[in-house]
């Protein structure tokens, strides 16, 4: 049921449009922005694959079905396209959406830059990025710009421009988080991150933001946890849950295991698994029901700790905790809105009952 307009937004809530890798197809995209708007999120992010997830289309999709809910991309990168394209884009969805648009960008995963012969970000390169897309933005005339994102003899869109469009930066180890502190508007943090971590991240950010001379407020810190309640069938709870974790495992589980300081042995014995070795391609998108139930037995209780999972009301005070633990704001993981509509009835339920 669509929630009544008089209710507040819950602007620390988002969700991903396409949760994972992409659901039956674009097309759905439409229906989800319009149905996670209904139920008031506050942000509807788009991250990129490079198949049928193409961030500008999506984006521009998403902004024009909906009225009131923010539009993100957590993430696309910044060397996939020219700066003068990004910058254009960015304003285009700004004034399409009436302001509603966040321009999110990530390092990315080298291997796969590599693959495709595509040079690796560095944190040098972000920054260099975010600033020349504010000065753009402003109106200004970049004239020989050589910097760490590339030399360019002439960077110019318009000098009537003075948008103020947030930028926002999906960030995993301390540089990347320093960075968002003191140079971007939202930091989205990484999946399966523990307490511990999280706060870590949370500290991280705001002190480099303080010591940027801004204020560590406006600089707010997206928990971006797996929420998956048992109102979904078993196979599917596994899948968004054992499955998305296996597979953040196979991409880059040494930096996920020393951000959390779990124990690399289990990482080890999991990727010596015979059927882990067996499957070609990522878990959650390769994987039967079968191989998922024998995968779940390779990762401890602990990894899979940080998550909302169980009934309604339980994922609701798990949600909860993530603010207590330093969250601005959460990104409730890896369903549609559908499936997580029971969640964000009880948030607000438990919403109207807190003092």
């Amino acid at each position: 049921m669509p929630v009544d307009r008089g209710q507040r937004t819950l602007d620390e809530l988002g969700y991903y449009l396409l949760a994972g890798a992409g659901g039956d197809g674009p097309r759905t995209l439409v229906d989800e922005a319009r149905r996670g708007e209904e139920l008031g999120f506050g942000t509807a992010f788009v991250s990129e694959r490079w198949n049928i997830k193409e961030a500008a289309s999506l984006v521009g999709a998403a902004c024009a079905v909906t009225d009131r809910m923010q539009i993100a991309t957590a993430a696309t990168n910044h060397n996939t396209r020219h700066p003068l394209i990004t910058a254009s884009w960015a304003t285009t969805m700004h004034r399409l959406s009436g302001g509603r648009f966040t321009l999110g960008i990530g390092r990315g995963v080298a291997a796969l830059y590599s693959a495709f012969g595509v040079p690796a970000v560095t944190t040098a390169q972000m920054e260099d990025f975010a600033q020349v897309m504010r000065r753009l933005w402003r109106g200004e005339v970049i004239a020989g710009h050589d910097g760490p994102i590339g030399r360019y003899p002439l960077l110019f869109l318009d000098p009537e421009f003075d948008e103020d469009i947030r930028l926002g930066l999906v960030a995993f180890g301390p540089r990347s988080l320093a960075l968002g502190g003191r140079a971007f508007d939202d930091v989205i943090l990484h999946t399966y991150f523990t307490p511990d971590t999280l706060q870590r991240s949370v500290a991280i950010v705001k002190k480099a933001a303080e010591q940027a001379g801004r204020d560590p407020g406006d600089v707010r810190v997206w928990s971006c946890f797996a929420t998956v309640g048992d109102h979904l069938p078993e196979e599917v709870r596994l899948k968004k849950t054992v499955a998305r974790l296996a597979t953040y495992l196979q991409g880059y589980g040494d930096l996920l295991v020393k951000t959390n300081n779990w124990d690399p042995a289990v990482l080890q014995r999991f990727r010596q698994d015979p059927v882990v070795l067996s499957i070609p391609g990522g878990i959650d998108h390769k994987a039967s029901a079968d191989q998922i139930e024998h995968i779940a037995t390779l990762l401890p209780d602990e990894w899979l700790e940080p998550a909302a999972t169980g009934s309604a009301a339980q994922c609701v005070q798990r949600i909860r905790r993530e603010f207590d633990f330093g969250a601005d704001a959460v990104i409730l993981h890896g369903c549609t809105p559908d499936e997580l509509e029971p969640i964000a009835t009880a948030y607000r339920t438990n919403d109207e009952v807190l003092p």
